[in-house]
């Protein structure tokens, strides 16, 4: 198991409280404003050590550098708890479908991702099951939906 820091506490706050998925570097920014000595290669062990504890989940775009993101739930995603901060008990009560055997099957979810400001936004949402565009004979395990296009802020609308 692994021990509770102020540093990973930083970077599971960051995430939660981004409500997207995050670049390492992005997450190092974020995190930093709880744990200013944060540095890049602590982000990367505590990614590694919240995704083997099934907290984080690696977000793979074509074409883009691997991103993280919480594995809850659109509403346990936000920060809980009297101090506002997210909780490894929280996060695993809304564990995501990234995780085979997860029994949240509401927590499947696709991306949105911002052509303009490259941000990844989640979609908490599906259409549901792909075996209808699989070739006949085929049958199909898992899907990823993503969405291309510009965020709500690159569009000149509401904040993002």
């Amino acid at each position: 198991m692994e021990r509770h820091t102020k540093q990973r506490q930083a970077v599971l706050d960051a995430l939660a409280r981004s409500g997207q998925a995050l670049s390492p570097p992005d997450l190092l920014t974020q995190a930093r404003a709880s744990v200013p000595s944060l540095n890049l290669s602590t982000v990367y062990r505590q990614i590694k050590g919240l995704q083997d504890a099934g907290l984080v989940v690696r977000v793979e775009l074509p074409g883009q550098p691997a991103r993280f993101e919480m594995a809850v739930s659109s509403e346990a995603a936000a920060p809980s708890g009297a101090a506002g901060h997210a909780t490894e008990a929280t996060a695993k009560a809304a564990h995501s479908h990234h995780h085979p055997g997860a029994a949240a099957h509401e927590a499947h979810h696709h991306h949105f991702h911002c052509v303009q400001c490259d941000r990844v936004y989640p979609i908490h949402a599906c259409p549901g099951s792909m075996g209808d565009l699989a070739p006949p004979g085929f049958e199909v395990q898992h899907h990823d939906l993503t969405l291309r296009g510009r965020c709500a802020t690159c569009v000149g609308g509401a904040p993002a």
